[in-house]
């Protein structure tokens, strides 16, 4: 085996996806984890924000993350099982952005706090959206004590 197929297979090594009772795929620990544990990268394909702008995506399924910087990853496109982290209210995950050796800006995926084998692993998608946009398009089903019932932001769901 190759070391860069290894990586491959081994790049998300705490995750298994499978069915979810919150939105079609979700990501699973496979193993108990602690506290600011390290799920993986998310990978893909990247977009410039005009590259972005200029796709037709015509109400499809999406897996695309937005960086700080206006980069996109579309985990659909050479992705791993990151993107199938599901949205929560209250997540027991979170993204975190920072500069790999080369200087380029990665997103990585952690846990909030610690789960345990077999939980599913949630993150806040804090979703923004266009001008015009409700809460109401952007619904929420995740559950929690305290869902805000819409998968916006919560600036966002306020301006909206």
């Amino acid at each position: 085996m190759t070391a860069a197929r290894k990586s491959s297979a081994s790049s998300t090594p705490c995750l298994r996806v499978s069915s979810s009772g919150v939105h079609g795929l979700g990501a699973f620990a496979t193993r108990d984890l602690p506290a600011n544990a390290l799920l993986g990268l998310y990978e893909g394909r990247r977009y410039t924000a005009g590259e972005i702008a200029a796709r037709q995506w015509n109400d499809q399924l999406t897996y695309l993350f937005m960086l700080s910087n206006e980069e996109v990853i579309d985990g659909g496109k050479g992705g791993n099982a990151t993107r199938h982290l599901n949205h929560s209210c209250d997540p027991n995950c979170e993204a975190v952005e920072e500069y790999d050796e080369a200087g380029r800006l990665v997103l990585k995926f952690q846990t909030l706090v610690p789960v345990e084998a077999g939980d599913e692993l949630f993150i806040d998608y804090g979703l923004t959206a266009e001008d015009g946009s409700s809460p109401s398009d952007y619904p929420c089903r995740c559950g929690a004590a305290n869902c805000r019932g819409t998968m916006l932001d919560v600036e966002m769901r306020d301006e909206v």
